[in-house]
């Protein structure tokens, strides 16, 4: 029998792991999973992020901390866009009194463009961003895309861990003194889905800085723990295998089911380090619809997708999660090709083009009902 989301989120709060990790494809809830454990953690009515209580024992990162920034296009005034912050005391700790701007810069521009510059104003309030270019000219009034957005929020809750973990480094006995005691009692870092528009090389990467915030954290015994939720497969291979969860067991899936109850279940060992294949398999079999040279061999490896796909969702069958529109058509032709023949020339029979077509349909599928390595997310979720 399913769980509520409340429920779940108690089984969070009770486990003593240092980090849970949670794969769920977008819309199952994880957004609302992170409000229900930020009531757990301090029962509010009101969802201020800034919160006093908040900011002293829970700090997360969802779509609603996207919601402190909002665009102003200037279409009055005819002014350049800006991209403003509501007032709040997590980003004026951070850019006002500590003076972190220009680390926020540096990681935004690592992950998108070196030459796309933000330009925060005097009181850290709003945002213009500028294309620089080597002659030194710049490209100004620019809107960035929603990824870019993203990102550059993102680059701020960043930068916000690491400068909250270095003050909570500083001890008692250090001669040092912390700067500000808010997060003395901080015992939650929740991170819902931070993966964005980004390339599998910057997502890896940015799976990596994080892991290793993680284990400084960790390192030094500061008592945190960290939740985090993700709808992107390789986003989750890598932190899984980066922080080592196989040794802690503290992989999950989340799934919603039909009477809208919700389970988490334990995803351990080669389900998890399989993804890296799944993603080898996929870039083999996208590479030959591009080239339009599809053979009888992408018919396997297609299957093969399939069927680690459904294995780690737990589906019996693989045939379960082929479109269930002529379901049955698209299994024959997988299984006609990928079955052993008995007459050597079967072997050689070059698939026409209405099975080449089916490798590219079938792959779309796997794509967009199962989210496997979409980059674009809903993050406002129902």
């Amino acid at each position: 029998m399913g769980k509520s989301l409340t429920e779940i989120a108690e089984e969070l709060k009770g486990n003593d792991k240092k980090v849970q990790l949670i794969y769920a494809f977008n819309g199952t809830g994880k957004t609302r999973l992170s409000r229900e454990f930020k009531n757990l953690i301090v029962p509010s009515e009101t969802e201020d992020l800034e919160e006093g209580a908040t900011r002293r024992k829970f700090l997360y990162y969802n779509a609603f901390t996207e919601d402190l920034f909002f665009w102003d296009n200037g279409l009055i005034e005819n002014e350049e866009p800006k991209l403003k912050i509501q007032t709040n005391s997590f980003t004026d700790w951070l850019l006002k009194e500590h003076g972190l701007g220009r680390a926020v810069v540096e990681n935004f521009q690592y992950y998108t463009d070196d030459k796309l510059t933000p330009d925060f104003n005097d009181d850290f309030s709003e945002i213009t961003f500028y294309f620089a270019r080597g002659n030194d000219e710049s490209i100004s009034n620019i809107k960035v895309s929603k990824g870019e957005e993203s990102i550059f929020i993102w680059s701020i809750f960043y930068v916000l861990i690491q400068q909250v973990i270095n003050e909570l480094k500083i001890t008692e006995d250090s001669e040092e003194e912390r700067s500000t005691h808010q997060f003395d009692n901080l015992e939650y870092i929740f991170i819902d889905d931070p993966v964005s528009s980004l390339d599998e090389n910057h997502l890896i990467q940015q799976a990596v800085d994080l892991a290793d915030l993680i284990k400084e954290s960790n390192k030094n015994k500061l008592g945190l723990r960290f939740i985090i939720t993700t709808h992107n497969i390789l986003f989750y291979n890598v932190l899984f295998n980066e922080l080592k969860i196989n040794k802690n067991k503290g992989g999950y899936l989340l799934s919603k089911n039909e009477d809208g109850s919700f389970n988490l279940d334990p995803k351990d060992g080669d389900s998890n380090k399989s993804f890296s294949y799944h993603l080898h398999l996929k870039e083999i079999i996208e590479k030959a619809i591009e080239n339009q040279q599809v053979e009888r061999f992408h018919f396997i490896l297609l299957r093969n997708l399939y069927e680690k796909t459904a294995n780690f969702l737990g589906y019996q069958q693989w045939s379960a999660i082929l479109p269930e529109e002529s379901r049955q058509n698209y299994f024959q032709r997988i299984i006609n090709f990928t079955s052993h023949s008995t007459l050597s020339n079967e072997a050689f029979t070059e698939p026409t083009p209405q099975e080449k077509e089916t490798v590219r349909l079938l792959l779309g599928h796997l794509v967009k009902n199962f989210n496997f390595f979409k980059d674009e997310k809903d993050k406002h979720e129902s």
